[in-house]
């Protein structure tokens, strides 16, 4: 399913409370997956947002949208649907990050360049590569934070799940946390998926089970 809608880019979901760009079109389309359906937004600069179930309720009539959204709406249906084909290891998609916010604009990038297929990286660990310093602001409270902590909360506010690798970003004694789709079994599973843990005895590659999944 394609759709497209005029809106807002960070209106929905997973990018709440970050800063809003107004756009002339935003394109919704959705595929199935082993972790649930994922929706796929695009503005004509590039990919928007990749998140967990459906298209939200404001997504415009089924149709293909026409001009460069559309266009890169269709390369990321594809790479997305390839991706859990195990056929695609890196993404290779335009990201409109004008979306996001100054802060998600400084880790996500660096994310997405540094953590390839079948790696992860601590939270600590990518605080540093990005450049945040201990005692910056947390985005929910305003008050200084370790930088960890802050990278933390960049990764549970990322429009761009999959695609901006959050799942690949742990703790440094353990998963951490998870905010997309079911939670930390859908981010287990992703890893286990590219190689980045080992298979344990429950692991199936239909999916993780759990509400929601299907």
């Amino acid at each position: 399913m394609i759709t497209a809608v005029a809106g807002t880019v960070g209106a929905a979901g997973d990018n709440e409370g970050v800063g809003k760009v107004a756009v002339s079109e935003l394109a919704w389309g959705a595929v199935g997956s082993p972790v649930g359906e994922i929706s796929v937004a695009c503005t004509p600069a590039g990919l928007a947002q990749v998140r967990f179930g459906p298209p939200p309720s404001g997504a415009g009539p089924a149709g293909d949208p026409p001009g460069p959204a559309g266009g890169h709406l269709g390369a990321a249906l594809a790479q997305v649907t390839e991706y859990f084909a195990g056929q695609r290891r890196a993404f290779d998609l335009p990201v409109d990050w004008m979306g996001m916010s100054p802060a998600q604009r400084q880790v996500l990038p660096v994310l997405l360049a540094s953590a390839g297929y079948g790696e992860t990286v601590t939270y600590g660990e990518l605080a540093r590569r990005s450049g945040l310093a201990d005692g910056n602001a947390g985005l929910a409270s305003g008050n200084p934070v370790p930088a960890a902590r802050v990278a933390g909360q960049i990764m549970g506010s990322n429009p761009c799940a999959i695609v901006v690798p959050c799942h690949r970003v742990v703790a440094s004694d353990g998963l951490g946390g998870y905010s997309g789709g079911t939670g930390i079994e859908v981010k287990r599973w992703l890893l286990i998926f590219e190689g980045a843990l080992p298979p344990t005895l429950d692991w199936d590659a239909s999916g993780p089970a759990g509400p929601g999944i299907s």
